[in-house]
């Protein structure tokens, strides 16, 4: 129970209480309050307000001219090495088009489809290439490399000459692939401007074009003059028979693919110039047959 004393003291702090608030009409915390200058404080808040928008716009400021710089760098970006072999690609071409003539009406000859099948029986899926037919007999077949994709040719002149059936120009196909998945046509080609330029800034400096006029002189000598080492072509040879092995139909088509051609070339002398570029079918053939067994 609560005493009778404690509740007269309690009841006369509540009667002091009101008593006092009888005299003023106003409590302690309305007094202290009426003490403040209220006018003062909304400066204060409203110069805290202007300052904290005045910094957020400083940050925004600084934030957009940052981004505007890096818009303005990114317009001095030489390319990526994968763009520049794009594009020096397609410009070599475009500069040979009368020589290769491959700007020409043709039959829809179905090699996508053989290809594409092809490539999916050895295992290699959505693979991007191109096969860009050329009616002309100074250049049997080549590859070179895309802006993420791989560009063949093959003359037309060459593959009806010989007869090939679909299947064997899929494994000429299939053979320059795996020649641009090992990156020879890369290693004989590219150049140290390349490396050193691909994808780095010239802000402030003069844009250094020679570097494509170099890889364009590398192309023609590459595809019409140089052409691939023995020991490439050896690689490029076995790595065919290790892909090939286990499908006996298709290694042995590869197999007769190369006794057709090395017999072709020759007594052809309009060829004379294929087994310096790709030496040599004959060569080819002995590296796939089996040693001979001595008793």
């Amino acid at each position: 129970m609560i005493s009778t004393s404690r509740a007269k003291l309690a009841l006369s702090s509540f009667l002091i209480s009101l008593s006092v608030l009888a005299q003023t009409g106003k409590l302690q915390d309305e007094k202290e309050l009426e003490a403040v200058d209220f006018s003062t404080i909304k400066k204060v808040l409203q110069q805290d307000g202007l300052m904290e928008s005045s910094r957020r716009k400083v940050k925004e400021v600084q934030i957009l001219k940052k981004e505007q710089g890096k818009v303005e760098s990114g317009r001095y970006f030489y390319p990526s090495e994968s763009e520049i072999w794009g594009f020096t690609s397609e410009y070599w071409l475009v500069k040979n088009a009368q020589l290769l003539n491959w700007d020409f009406e043709k039959p829809d000859y179905g090699l996508e489809k053989s290809f594409s099948t092809t490539m999916e029986t050895l295992g290699f899926y959505q693979k991007k290439y191109k096969i860009l037919l050329i009616n002309s007999p100074s250049l049997v077949k080549a590859s070179i490399p895309g802006d993420g994709e791989m560009i063949f040719l093959l003359s037309v002149p060459f593959i009806k000459t010989l007869d090939l059936s679909k299947l064997e120009i899929s494994l000429l196909l299939f053979e320059e692939f795996i020649r641009l998945e090992q990156g020879y046509f890369k290693k004989n080609v590219g150049t140290e401007k390349l490396k050193n330029l691909a994808g780095t800034n010239f802000r402030g400096k003069k844009p250094d074009i020679s570097m494509i006029d170099e890889l364009l002189k590398n192309y023609s000598n590459q595809i019409q003059e140089k052409g691939y080492t023995f020991q490439q072509q050896f690689e490029i040879t076995k790595k065919m028979d290790s892909f090939l092995k286990s499908n006996p139909a298709l290694w042995n088509a590869y197999f007769r693919l190369l006794g057709k051609i090395d017999k072709f070339i020759k007594v052809n002398v309009q060829y004379k110039d294929y087994v310096k570029l790709y030496p040599s079918p004959e060569m080819q053939v002995k590296w796939l047959s089996p040693a001979e067994k001595v008793l």
